[in-house]
């Protein structure tokens, strides 16, 4: 979470830059502000492929967790089943 509050700080960094760049562009933009920009937007795209991939592995994690968890919910109705032949067993 902490790492897509970066992101997103991030990207909201360069909506503001972009959008200062916008405002001022009324005396022109230098080469230096574009070299910059193009910088910032890759940056913006690497980070967005960033939170997309960590999204993804959110999503298999998930997955992977309820899969556990049926076993588990398994596991604890076979042994409630096994308790109960035991004791009919026993009597």
């Amino acid at each position: 979470m902490a790492r897509f509050k970066k992101l997103f700080n991030s990207a909201l960094a360069v909506a503001i830059l972009a959008g200062s760049m916008g405002l001022s562009s009324c005396s022109g933009v230098s080469e230096e502000q574009l070299a910059e920009l193009e910088a910032l937007k890759s940056e913006v795209k690497s980070l967005e492929k960033d939170v997309n991939s960590l999204k993804s592995e959110k999503t298999k994690l998930t997955r992977e967790i309820a899969e556990k968890q049926a076993k588990l919910d398994q596991c604890a109705k076979d042994k409630a089943a096994t308790k109960e032949n035991l004791k009919e067993v026993g009597n």
